[in-house]
């Protein structure tokens, strides 16, 4: 391309285009490298990158989009899309955004309260006792996973597993999740979906015929006493069910109980049919 046709294509110099963006060069190259604003012409000779002036409301609109701290891979799909399309994606980010922020808010709170010594006033709303629960066969699936992904994961996996016991004698109790090591941003459990099923021979004959490698499997869940508090749907999300299992952790303490296994939630309403108040979960440890 020579500069008579740079003139009559109306290409601007990056610096020319940057003032009109007003943008920096740098950003611009940044933008170039990240996919998500290419120039219109680069001479092969000098490497000078050219830009059409009608890539001004493009470069704007990403730096904006930059400011809002969304990933690169949602900024190339609202650029990309036209119209009320855009704006949609726009608002789908947003309300993410304000999601895990209402999250952060809460758990900001409860360590607020547990490092100014206020725990127990915390924990005094959440009635904890204890149940006696029979050995049971469950059929199981296990999954590493960070907690911005078990939510989905756990409906999921329950889902699969409930119409696994249909097929096989039918659900013989509440469906639950253990978890065997943290879950949060940095540590990935694992976590495991348990659903109790009446037929373990039919139970195992699925898992071989069905089940996912290394993942799905049917054990024995010994019987055991649980200490748990009830909460209600609202409360079941991260990090608002800390402060239930910060409470029945302060119960053990006082009681002189110690913990004989991991955490779990046990599972015990339509969580679909269920409202922000109802109960739907039990946060409960094995004891001894």
């Amino acid at each position: 391309m020579t500069e008579d046709d740079i003139v009559n294509e109306e290409l601007l110099t990056i610096g020319a285009f940057a003032a009109r963006a007003r943008l920096s060069a740098k950003a611009l190259r940044l933008y170039d490298r990240l996919g998500l604003l290419a120039p219109a012409h680069v001479d092969e000779a000098s490497g000078y990158r050219y830009y059409r002036a009608g890539q001004v409301e493009h470069a704007r609109l990403v730096a904006l989009l930059r400011q809002l701290d969304m990933p690169l891979a949602r900024i190339a799909e609202v650029v990309g899309a036209q119209g009320t399309a855009a704006a949609d994606l726009l608002a789908a980010y947003w309300a993410d955004v304000e999601t895990r922020v209402a999250g952060q808010r809460t758990l900001a709170e409860y360590l607020r309260g547990r490092l100014s010594g206020r725990s127990s006033e915390m924990y005094d709303k959440f009635v904890v006792e204890t149940v006696d629960v029979p050995a049971r066969v469950v059929i199981t699936e296990t999954r590493h996973t960070l907690a911005d992904e078990l939510p989905a994961w756990i409906g999921a996996s329950l889902d699969r597993l409930l119409q696994a016991a249909r097929e096989c004698g039918g659900v013989a109790g509440e469906p639950f999740v253990v978890y065997h090591s943290e879950v949060s941003m940095e540590s990935d459990g694992p976590a495991e979906s348990c659903v109790p099923v009446a037929d373990e021979a039919a139970a195992r004959a699925w898992v071989e015929a069905h089940g996912r490698a290394g993942a799905t499997r049917v054990r024995v869940e010994p019987a055991a006493r649980l200490a748990y508090t009830r909460i209600a749907k609202a409360q079941v999300a991260h990090p608002q069910i800390l402060a239930a299992f910060g409470a029945v952790e302060q119960w053990l303490a006082g009681e002189g109980l110690e913990m004989a296994g991991p955490c779990r939630e046990v599972y015990f309403a339509d969580w679909d049919a269920a409202g922000p108040g109802d109960p739907v979960c039990d946060v409960a440890f094995p004891v001894k």
